[in-house]
């Protein structure tokens, strides 16, 4: 069974997406026979490579909030967090692109360290401070995953993988996923927001056993509902 996982790594929920899907597949049966496939995901394409604004600011002015509601809503989402033993650091948050992340993330599924790679990236951003948009911090990231730090630095100087970025985001579209993170499995079933690991395993197990046209099985993020309620939209 395939699994296809699409997220952004500035993507709070998608972080904690992650831990829930690994603890779903920490109790599924047959996950041995899964193979998962991380696909990329702009939360925000047209973002520069580095922003000086802090993380609530944007969020007040993206979605029309009152900082203070923004603030408020990043502290529930920080709180919830280390229930799945995630250390948010949200004043510590560099904003910027994260295209060439993603780009990092296919050069490293290409030398079998994509799962190491996702996780330093959502590290890295959440708690440590790094910033995504810098080849320098992104190349030393690659180096922490185990990857060849010299190599990365060279596909980042390039435009090695952008072609695979945008094709999974064409995927995205294709699908109608409007928000993230979005479990696609087999192709057959969805699973939309950062779930219960009960409810992403219910689902593993549901795609496992049935063979059907596509169903969601939890209601696709809306444009516009900003980084609560299990993801975050466009």
């Amino acid at each position: 069974m395939k699994v296809e996982i699409w997220s952004d790594v500035a993507c709070p929920w998608c972080y904690v997406g992650k831990r829930r899907f690994e603890r779903a597949m920490a109790e599924f049966e047959h996950r041995d026979d899964v193979e998962v496939v991380w696909r990329s995901f702009e939360l925000d394409p047209a973002a520069p490579r580095r922003q000086t604004e802090k993380v609530t600011a944007m969020l007040s002015r993206k979605y029309g909030i009152p900082l203070a509601q923004a603030e408020a809503m990043n502290a529930r989402l920080a709180a919830e967090a280390r229930k799945d033993g995630i250390d948010f650091a949200f004043d510590r948050v560099q904003l910027g692109n994260t295209f060439d992340a993603h780009r990092l993330i296919h050069f490293a599924a290409a030398s079998g360290r994509r799962e190491a790679m996702v996780e330093r990236l959502f590290k890295g951003y959440f708690t440590d401070g790094a910033a995504l948009g810098d080849v320098d911090v992104l190349a030393r990231l690659a180096g922490e995953a185990g990857l060849d730090e010299s190599a990365a630095r060279a596909v980042l100087q390039g435009t090695a993988f952008a072609d695979a970025v945008r094709a999974d985001q064409q995927r995205a579209r294709e699908f109608g996923i409007s928000g993230v993170p979005f479990f696609a499995l087999d192709e057959r079933y969805g699973v939309s927001g950062a779930q219960p690991p009960e409810a992403i395993l219910g689902a593993l197990r549901q795609a496992w056993g049935e063979s059907r046209p596509a169903a969601v099985a939890a209601s696709p993020a809306r444009a516009g509902d900003g980084c609560e309620d299990g993801s975050c939209a466009i």
